[in-house]
């Protein structure tokens, strides 16, 4: 009889927990941190800069490639983080990837898209030994990539010291003219619209020195539209695929990721491989817009990838984490950048401005995980 008057009950119970289970899980999804801190930013700078030419077009496309340039970096160490490993190297092999498209390009003569695909090859096959020392070794992925980061800045200086005697290496953007590669990382699409939009007067300019009908902005630079694609296949293969379980596994409890039949060794060598793939986009892009290479670019691109990833939601435990989340992180970093500049602020204060936001991200994200999972 008792059972039978306790059933009610217990079924009630069970049916409350369900139905909150929606806005539970809204709560602790990884990004909840990156679009609170997104809309926390936008506010500050839509109430202190709105009318700083902050969001015209060329105000715009100025943020948006300063946020794309942390995207790129942002999404191969995002995948990586949850796979439950670090890149140090990240910024190194920037520079370094930077400078070998330069010296095959420019001092050899190779043709670009050679040069870049040559480089591309290389940096990965570079990940993919970050991965294996990692896995082989059973050192701790920090330890090996910052030993990378090392032997890569190291070879960034000396290469060009030892063959054109200086540290950084111009014409790249000569050299790039025609190529259909160059072109790849250092275009413009939708120049067309623009001219009609610049045409029709939605996008002119009337400053001084310029003429009317000439569009402000001519195009949208191949760098933002890396970023997109990048961060779209990441999250597809994060949220869509059965590798985007495996890296979740990987991350979270490798050991039993392994008896369940997953490859975690070669999950995490494969995002290794990625990160490093990232990191040479990014530098692809970057000696094609300034037609040069420097041996010090690159320098602290690591930490700001990772701030970006944890800004996102990511736990720097892995298993958890989102590519949406790192995207958001990468903006709030590049509209805060830009953003002080428009609102007159001193432009030293962008590195606190930011520390605070990712305290505030970590806070927020870490509370309300607890809050409602009942962790401690």
């Amino acid at each position: 009889m008792s059972q039978t008057a306790q059933s009610p009950s217990t079924s009630d119970d069970t049916d409350e927990r369900v139905k909150d289970l929606g806005w539970r899980r809204a709560l602790i999804r990884p990004e909840l941190g990156g679009i609170v801190g997104t809309i926390a930013v936008f506010l500050f700078f839509g109430l202190t800069a709105y009318d700083s030419g902050m969001f015209n077009a060329q105000g715009i496309l100025n943020w948006s490639t300063v946020s794309a340039q942390f995207m790129i970096i942002a999404v191969g160490a995002c995948l990586l983080m949850i796979a439950g490993e670090f890149d140090l190297s990240v910024g190194s092999m920037i520079g370094f990837a930077g400078m070998l498209i330069a010296i095959f390009s420019v001092t050899l003569g190779w043709p670009v898209w050679m040069a870049i695909l040559v480089t591309f090859v290389l940096a990965v096959l570079i990940g993919a030994l970050n991965g294996f020392i990692v896995i082989r070794t059973g050192l701790p992925s920090f330890i090996v990539t910052l030993a990378f980061l090392f032997i890569l800045r190291g070879f960034t200086i000396y290469l060009p010291q030892t063959i054109e005697r200086k540290t950084i290496i111009g014409g790249i953007r000569e050299a790039a003219e025609g190529d259909w590669l160059g072109a790849v990382f250092g275009g413009k699409i939708l120049k067309g619209m623009f001219q009609w939009m610049g045409e029709a007067g939605l996008i002119t300019t009337f400053e001084r020195g310029t003429r009317a009908g000439q569009p402000v902005v001519d195009g949208i630079p191949m760098l933002i539209v890396w970023a997109i694609v990048l961060v779209i296949f990441g999250h597809v293969l994060l949220t869509k695929t059965r590798f985007g379980n495996w890296i979740f596994a990987a991350g979270g409890d490798a050991e039993a990721a392994r008896n369940s039949g997953v490859p975690v060794n070669r999950v995490k060598i494969y995002m290794f491989m990625f990160t490093a793939f990232c990191a040479t986009v990014f530098a692809a892009c970057q000696v094609m817009e300034f037609g040069s290479a420097g041996a010090d670019r690159g320098l602290l691109k690591e930490f700001e990838a990772i701030i970006a990833v944890v800004i996102g939601g990511a736990l720097l435990t892995g298993g958890y984490g989102s590519v949406l989340g790192a995207a958001l992180g990468a903006l709030i970093f590049g509209v805060v950048q830009q953003g002080l500049f428009f609102a007159g602020v001193e432009s030293s204060l962008f590195r606190v401005f930011l520390g605070i936001i990712l305290l505030g991200a970590v806070i927020l994200n870490t509370y309300i995980r607890r809050m409602i999972t009942g962790e401690r």
